[in-house]
């Protein structure tokens, strides 16, 4: 080949990656199931607030979120949390934002704040924080609360950690949660381990998948940990979810295209496990 046919070359096909590159990509339409509004206590955190994260998840091709609020780790009037995160979510993203609001089974009233999280606020679920709160899955107190979100249609997330043991503040060292009581749950609730695999590996996470537990991938490491995750889970039991804004978005959504998975099957494990009844 000659200079000049090797300059054409080389420039129709530097013209062909630029055109790819500059190509948007498809929409997405991905369900992230772990996000969270507020201010984290111990830094400040890029995208806070419903209004900043909203514009970013739209941007990545977000179709919907579940929210919690991370007022509702060292707040005591989680009513209040609640009302806030319902009103926020619905005023700055309309349909993108789903609150999920918290309740703790070891304050007196929890009760009522279970009601108004269905009744009042609309909320197709629950966010639990064990470890913030002082109780473990092993209490009474936890199965009334799953026994009763269940009757009402709720279904559960469990968060067993925030942050990694390393980063935590000294004065808040809450220990990780341990979800092997969840072996033993009623066939009928709705429970989801949010940030579990920093913690819950190998057969413990496929034990309790298969008895039942939905996960989500924040933080899911490891070269094709998602295809290599979903051939030993249930069908429909791992579900997508970012951690955002305490993570990168971006980094769960690189997760799938390593696998080279598609968003799709994702977004329908979480819809279905959102419509159970």
């Amino acid at each position: 080949m000659n200079r000049r046919d090797l300059l054409l070359t080389s420039s129709a096909v530097g013209g062909i990656a630029a055109a790819l590159q500059a190509q948007p990509e498809a929409p997405t339409a991905l369900i992230d199931t772990n996000v969270s509004i507020g201010r984290w206590p111990f830094r400040q955190l890029p995208l806070e607030g419903a209004t900043a994260l909203a514009a970013k998840l739209r941007a990545e091709g977000v179709i919907q979120a579940w929210a919690g609020h991370f007022d509702a780790l060292l707040h005591r009037d989680l009513s209040a949390v609640n009302e806030r995160l319902a009103t926020e979510c619905r005023a700055v993203a309309g349909d993108l934002l789903t609150p999920i609001g918290t309740v703790n089974p070891s304050q007196p009233g929890w009760e009522e704040d279970l009601r108004r999280c269905a009744e009042v606020h609309r909320m197709p679920g629950i966010r639990l924080h064990p470890n913030y709160h002082g109780y473990s899955l092993a209490d009474p107190a936890f199965g009334s609360l799953v026994e009763l979100a269940t009757a009402r249609g709720l279904f559960v997330q469990i968060s067993l950690i925030m942050e990694e043991e390393r980063t935590l503040h000294p004065l808040v060292n809450v220990p990780p949660v341990d979800p092997s009581p969840l072996l033993h749950k009623s066939p009928k609730a709705r429970v989801q381990l949010l940030n579990a695999f920093r913690t819950v590996k190998g057969q413990a996470a496929i034990d309790l998948a298969r008895a039942g537990v939905r996960f989500e991938m924040a933080t899911l490491e490891g070269v094709a940990a998602v295809a290599n995750l979903l051939a030993q889970f249930p069908e429909g039991n791992l579900l997508f979810g970012s951690h955002a804004p305490f993570f990168y978005f971006e980094s769960a959504k690189l997760k799938l295209r390593e696998s080279g998975l598609s968003p799709a099957p994702f977004a329908d494990a979480a819809r279905s496990f959102r419509s159970l009844a």
